[in-house]
C-alpha cells in the first residue's frame, strides 16, 4: 500500500498505537459510556450535578416514579459513578465520579454547537 507520504503517516500509526488504551481500559470506557447514555440516567446525573439530593427530590426533579428512579440509582451506584450517604432516615446521593459530570457538559455544550 502506498499513500504517497508514507513516513508521515507510519510515523502517525506508530503514535497511536503506543497512545492507545488496552482491550479491557476501551471496554470499561464502553462500558461507562453505556452506564451514563440512557436517559432517564442521564436526568439523574443532571440533578446531582447540583449537589446532594435524596430520592424523593430526584424523583421530582426528574420525574417519573420512586421505584423507577430508585432502580437506576442502584445502577449509576453500582458502576461506581453515584454514592450514598444516610442522613438519619433519608439515603442522600451524590456523584462520586466528577469526570462523568464533565462529558455530560461538553454533550451539552456540543448540542448548541453548529458546526
Amino acid at each position: 500500500m502506498n499513500c504517497g507520504m508514507q513516513h508521515d503517516h507510519a510515523e502517525r500509526v506508530e503514535k497511536v498505537k503506543f497512545s492507545m488504551p488496552s482491550d479491557e481500559k476501551i471496554s470499561e470506557m464502553g462500558a461507562r459510556f453505556k452506564v451514563i447514555s440512557e436517559p432517564s440516567r442521564l436526568k439523574i446525573l443532571l440533578a446531582l450535578a447540583h449537589g446532594e439530593l435524596c430520592v424523593d427530590h430526584i424523583t421530582e426533579a426528574v420525574g417519573g416514579n420512586q421505584s423507577a428512579v430508585s432502580h437506576q440509582l442502584k445502577i449509576l451506584k453500582d458502576n461506581k459513578v453515584i454514592k450514598s450517604r444516610r442522613n438519619g432516615q433519608n439515603v442522600l446521593y451524590t456523584v462520586s465520579d466528577w469526570h462523568v459530570l464533565t462529558m455530560i457538559n461538553v454533550a451539552k455544550e456540543h448540542l448548541d454547537c453548529n458546526e
